[in-house]
């Protein structure tokens, strides 16, 4: 499958959470391919060291804007390698505005030459609607929207929710949402109410899984690492296994 990761909203463990599920297969011997079509190119800043040394013709950049072929690299991670965004990726919106291909298409014609050659793919998307996210939600299979603790990012859920089905009216009619994920969880109030919460207004739709508030994670990205290297015992880490196990393996089991 191609599961693209996204939210609404930035500051919901999204790019955290793409790395770390793309980690966490790679190290289970998994071939996977991570896609960052976000301009703020996070999860390519954490996976190749010399990123800033790359031109936008090394990028998604390319794809998205010149629509060329994939530039895939390898990265820090054994069986992980990454298509990198880049800044430019910003100029999206204004760019493919008055194009006149399949403007929605374009990384999804590109990926479907070399999605072959992996296990997984894998998208981290940017926290709003855009052409950008509208090229992820057509190339993708499934996705899973990354929820924080708080009365908006809850608010959040209906947009995105909204957003899908526009995606899968006009461009991508197998797209499913494979569930809801909360992150960034603890023991206060508002941590509990919001899991109750979106559990029942959505009853059927929220991960089992639930990801704990750990400062190794940022720890973990500031050292340009994942989480499975930089603190393989931390409770991130732990629940981000427990994730892979629901969603990958769980399944197949059953």
């Amino acid at each position: 499958m191609v599961i693209s990761i996204a939210s609404q909203k930035g500051g919901t463990g999204k790019t955290t959470t793409s790395l770390s599920l793309a980690a966490g297969l790679a190290r289970r011997h998994k071939k996977v391919l991570l896609i960052d079509i976000d301009s703020q190119a996070n999860s390519s800043k954490v996976l190749l060291p010399h990123y800033q040394e790359l031109r936008k013709e090394q990028t998604l950049y390319q794809t998205i804007l010149e629509s060329q072929p994939l530039i895939i690299h390898p990265t820090t991670v054994h069986n992980l390698s990454i298509v990198p965004a880049h800044i430019l990726l910003a100029d999206t919106d204004m760019a493919l505005t008055t194009a006149l291909d399949h403007r929605e298409a374009r990384l999804k014609r590109r990926l479907d030459e070399v999605k072959g050659l992996y296990d997984h793919v894998l998208i981290d998307c940017p926290p709003a609607l855009s052409w950008l996210t509208i090229n992820a939600f057509t190339a993708s299979d499934g996705i899973i929207v990354t929820i924080s603790p708080g009365y908006f990012e809850l608010d959040s859920v209906v947009q995105i929710s909204k957003s899908i089905k526009q995606v899968q009216d006009n461009f991508n009619p197998t797209l499913t949402l494979i569930g809801f994920l909360f992150t960034m969880s603890d023991s206060t109030v508002n941590s509990k109410t919001s899991l109750k919460l979106l559990r029942q207004a959505y009853p059927d739709s929220v991960l089992t899984t639930v990801i704990p508030r750990n400062t190794d994670m940022r720890d973990a990205h500031f050292n340009k690492q994942d989480i499975f290297a930089f603190s393989p015992q931390s409770r991130a880490a732990e629940a981000y296994n427990r994730l892979i196990d629901e969603l990958f393996y769980e399944q197949k089991e059953a």
